[in-house]
C-alpha cells in the first residue's frame, strides 16, 4: 500500500474532519462501509473530495459528508464508480490553533492531533 498526505479544504466532513487537517492516505487501500474515503468528483474528475463510504450499491460507492448541511455528495452526483476511489483516509494530522502556542496548550492540543480514521460504529444510512 502506497501512503501520501492530503489537506481538507472545505467543512463537508465536519465534525470529523476541519479544513486545515491534514489526511494520512493509503492508496489502493480496501475501503469498508464506514470509511473515510478520497474520491475524484464523477462530474469533475480533476476534484479530489473527501467523504464518508455509506454503502456498496450496484456501480461503485454511496458516499456522503458527515456534515448535513452540506450536500456535495452522493445525494448530489449519485454513486461514485470504483474507478474514481482514490485512497482511504488512514489517520488525521489536525494542526495545532493558533492560539495554542504555550506548553500547557500544546499538550492539551497532542492527544487530539494525530487520530486514526476508523469506520463509525453506528450503522450509516443513505439518504
Amino acid at each position: 500500500m502506497r501512503l501520501g498526505l492530503a489537506e481538507v479544504y472545505n467543512p463537508s466532513m465536519l465534525p470529523t474532519l476541519r479544513p486545515g487537517d491534514q489526511l494520512l492516505l493509503g492508496y489502493g487501500a480496501r475501503v469498508r462501509p464506514g470509511h473515510v474515503v478520497v474520491v475524484r468528483h464523477p462530474f469533475q474528475h480533476d476534484l479530489l473530495i473527501v467523504k464518508r463510504a455509506a454503502e456498496r450499491r450496484p456501480g461503485g460507492w454511496w458516499v456522503v459528508g458527515d456534515n448535513p448541511m452540506v450536500t456535495n455528495d452522493s445525494r448530489e452526483f449519485g454513486v461514485v464508480p470504483d474507478g474514481l476511489v482514490v485512497a482511504r483516509a488512514v489517520l488525521r494530522l489536525r494542526p495545532p490553533l493558533r492560539h495554542q502556542r504555550s506548553p500547557v496548550s500544546v499538550l492539551a492540543w497532542l492527544p487530539s492531533a494525530v487520530r486514526p480514521l476508523v469506520a463509525r460504529s453506528r450503522r450509516l444510512r443513505a439518504r
